[in-house]
């Protein structure tokens, strides 16, 4: 096929190189090659070598993007006289640029984002007047940013995010960028710096400034952004109020973060006429109630400030879909309009000073994340959830709600997360909960619940599995790239675990733990419980539960922490315990337990100031850490059976079975030898 001018590969699974290598050699007309998404490996010197050497000075575009290439670029690219589009993107190259790269003289798209990348970004960079696309993002660049950077006169994208990038961005900078429509200069250490009275070229649609320093006050150059599509300064070192024009200079703006900051004052009392459709002020120190919302908001996050006031009623925005007030000092009930949100999938009132019942009116269908944590509310468990089927995310922990947990909550199969701590819930604990399949955190803490622990918890189908198949993987990935969002899921989702309270935040989507601490269960611990070998904290201390600690608890290789404090636990402790590899805390203290406490390495390494605090108040045990000595020498108790016996001794057993073995085989040889019946008997 030596006429051949465009060789699409993309989307497949191809990693032999030098197989490719040998398909080109002739392609001689070839002008565009894409080897996008494979797992080609190799020397990014050999495969540039690799291609049809007559083929160099037509080829337009390389697409190389997500493979698995390394090394340098070599210098001789600039032979690839007629290279317009270079995408090496989501490699692991090194080093920069090669000078060669400077004579690609109608090079318009540059990609080279999500590398190992280092150094400086050259000044020869100007030399590329043809770009308008730039992308060097994801790499390990450092030093400033030059000068030159800004005569790239038609460069329309630009790219320079996530790196480790300093110094001053200066009107210089954007002196000839007349075409430039978005930039991102986000997470790097950079400060802009430009004169009030500076009036730009260019009319940009897309700016990230995240993480740069503009502040402390609002600079006037914001205001040349007039127009601006989309425009992010969280964590730029404001602490001001709002001038007066802001809201005027960005009332076109459809999406707006301004988060992590030390923004203080009050929002106008009508933002009326913002085409506003994403607001994101959480982190800042805002003050005064909430304004009515806009009529074309999807997502209004205004979280960890100091708002005050009640919920305002006058609800008109229609299209909202994520509304986020954690953290502030919202008081009174919760308004009955909010269930007029039918587009409502992600609802976080948390932290406040919410008190009164959960309206019943809540028939979202759209509704998936319904956080109401640390407020004053009380009333029944909410029975119009019933009807709720998307519901993946409940969190009503630190309320006063009471009463039981009804048996449909087993119906509500999408459920993933399940915090009700510290309420007031009585009764028994539904056996109904184990049919939630995909169940990943359950927290029902310090509550009244009383009865046993639910058998069947083996039905818990997510966290009996340690690799997820492709159905579980989307919705994790689903929770993570929520939570992952500015804003969302803040330092409030705290977990009793490791023998403390620790602060997981946005971790918790990784989590996956079972809290029925601090209630009044009976009964024993369910056996099938260690089939959950994904779980990673159980807590089922302070309770009466009685019996012996599961013999096949060794089996739940993923645990993490576990406590079994504070019951009425009998027994040995097994031995299989310390199989336990990732474990870093146990507390089996004040129980009934009895015997020698097995040794092992991660066992060994437990709470090395003061391991014995892991089984103090059991009188029965013995053995290190604790000082008292079991009795008897070579003597100890076994913890799987909790009865007293001769310790195992492996040679002693392997010979006697030998042995046994033997005698029995002679027996019958014996008996062939000397019974003539039996010997017919067994030839025929």
């Amino acid at each position: 096929m030596t006429s051949l001018k465009v060789l699409d590969l993309s989307f497949n699974h191809l990693n032999r190189t030098e197989n490719l290598m040998t398909v080109l050699e002739n392609l001689c007309c070839l002008e565009i090659l894409n080897l996008s998404i494979n797992s080609m490996n190799g020397d990014i010197v050999e495969v540039m070598e690799g291609l049809p050497r007559c083929a160099w000075g037509k080829l337009s575009e390389l697409h190389f993007h997500q493979n698995e290439f390394i090394g340098t670029l070599p210098n001789f690219i600039g032979q690839f006289s007629s290279l317009s589009i270079l995408d090496l993107s989501s490699n692991n190259l090194v080093g920069f640029l090669p000078p060669g790269t400077w004579n690609l003289a109608h090079l318009t798209d540059l990609d080279i984002s999500l590398n190992q990348l280092n150094g400086n970004v050259p000044t020869e960079i100007g030399a590329l007047t043809a770009l308008t696309s730039l992308d060097i993002s994801g790499n390990n660049l450092t030093g400033s940013i030059p000068a030159e950077l800004g005569s790239l006169k038609i460069l329309d994208y630009l790219d320079l995010s996530n790196n480790n990038l300093s110094g001053l961005i200066t009107e210089e900078h954007f002196a000839n960028l007349k075409s430039l429509n978005s930039i991102d200069l986000s997470s790097n250490n950079l400060k802009i710096v430009v004169d009030s009275d500076w009036h730009s070229l260019f009319r940009l649609q897309y700016a990230d400034f995240r993480s740069c320093q503009i502040g402390p006050l609002f600079p006037a150059w914001l205001q040349q952004l007039r127009g601006i599509t989309k425009l992010y300064i969280s964590s730029t070192g404001l602490d001001d109020k709002f001038p007066d024009w802001f809201w005027y200079t960005f009332s076109q703006t459809l999406h707006l973060d301004i988060s992590n900051n030390q923004i203080s004052g009050s929002l106008p009392a009508h933002l009326d006429g913002m085409a506003l459709e994403t607001l994101s002020l959480t982190s800042n120190q805002l003050t005064g109630s909430i304004p009515s919302l806009l009529a074309n908001i999807t997502a209004l996050d205004i979280s960890n400030n100091n708002f005050s006031g009640i919920i305002p009623s006058n609800f008109e925005a229609s299209q909202l879909e994520l509304l986020i007030v954690y953290s502030n000092r919202i008081v009174g009930s919760i308004p009955e309009p909010v269930c007029k949100l039918q587009q409502l999938f992600y609802l976080d009132l948390s932290n406040n000073f919410l008190e009164g019942e959960i309206p019943q009116c809540f028939d979202i269908q759209k509704l998936q994340y319904f956080v109401l944590s640390n407020n004053s509310l009380s009333g029944k468990f909410p029975a119009f959830l019933q009807n709720n089927t998307n519901m993946e995310f409940l969190d009503l922990a630190w309320n006063k709600l009471s009463g039981r947990l009804p048996t449909w909550i087993g119906d509500l199969g999408n459920l993933g997360f399940v915090l009700l701590s510290h309420n007031a819930f009585s009764d028994s604990i539904p056996v109904d909960i184990t049919m939630l399949k995909y169940l990943q955190y359950l927290d029902l803490s310090s509550n009244n619940f009383s009865g046993a622990v639910p058998w069947h918890l083996s039905n818990l189908t997510f966290m009996t599995k340690v690799n997820m198949d492709f159905v579980e993987m989307y919705r994790v990935m689903g929770y993570k790239m929520i939570v992952m969002e500015p804003g969302l899921f803040g330092d409030i989702f705290s977990v009793v675990t490791k023998g403390q309270q620790l602060v997981y935040g946005k971790t918790l989507a990784d989590f996956v733990s079972i809290d029925l601490s601090s209630n009044s269960l009976t009964g024993e611990i369910p056996g099938d419980i260690t089939f959950l070998v994904a779980l990673m904290n159980l807590n089922l201390s302070s309770n009466k539960l009685s019996g012996q600690i599961p013999n096949m608890i060794g089996a739940m290789q993923s645990l993490v922490s576990l406590d079994l404090s504070g019951n009425k636990l009998s027994g040995g402790i097994p031995s299989s315990l310390s199989s336990l590899t990732s474990l870093e805390a146990l507390n089996l203290s004040y129980n009934n337990l009895s015997g020698r406490i097995p040794s092992g390495r991660q066992l060994d390494t437990l709470n090395l100031d003061n391991p014995s605090i892991m089984y103090i108040g059991n009188s029965g045990l013995c053995g290190p850490p604790l000082h008292n000595n079991c009795s008897g020498n070579g003597t100890s108790i076994d913890g799987d059976l909790g009865s007293s016996k001769q310790e195992f001794d492996p040679l002693t057993f392997h010979f006697g079975f030998v042995l046994g073995l033997v005698a029995g085989l002679w027996i019958v040889f014996c008996a062939l030898l000397f019974k003539g019946t039996w010997r017919i008997a067994f030839f025929r």
